[in-house]
């Protein structure tokens, strides 16, 4: 069983700056064909000062800014061969745009089971502020621990 004493555990703060080409590689990777998430003139006429990003793009900005410790693994240290990806959620409350510094932190927010403890599931989530300390995003992800 995984020990519930690791819920609270907080990585360091990350920076990264939001980059238009890291931006536009996202867009063709994922086929998103809305030109406000890669042209300036498109973001303006849509009432944007500068070019925001897609819904999911702050995983992309977690993925490309690792911490010094993977809560999972290095703090809890579960084997890789027993987990998987569960859940993934994101909730929204400030625009990121092309040129901002994000800064992430990330929480072990919860540790649960079910089915007897042959399954448990830790819960991740991590707050993306901006430059003006503003929080734009709160990613949650649920890792399953197969037992």
């Amino acid at each position: 069983m995984i020990d519930h004493s690791h819920i609270g555990a907080e990585t360091e703060e990350v920076s990264i700056v939001v980059e238009r080409s890291q931006l536009r590689l996202f867009c063709q990777a994922t086929g998103e064909t809305d030109p406000v998430f890669w042209d300036a003139g498109a973001a303006r006429a849509a009432g944007h000062d500068r070019i925001p990003t897609p819904p999911t793009y702050p995983q992309t900005l977690l993925n490309l800014s690792p911490f010094a410790k993977n809560l999972v693994l290095d703090v809890i240290k579960v084997d890789l061969a027993r987990m998987l990806h569960g859940e993934q959620t994101f909730e929204h409350h400030h625009p990121i745009f092309v040129g901002d510094t994000i800064r992430l932190k990330q929480t072990v927010a919860d540790i649960y089971d079910k089915k007897g403890g042959a399954l448990e599931f830790i819960v991740l989530e991590t707050t993306a502020r901006n430059q003006d300390d503003v929080v734009c995003c709160t990613l949650k992800s649920v890792a399953v621990v197969r037992n």
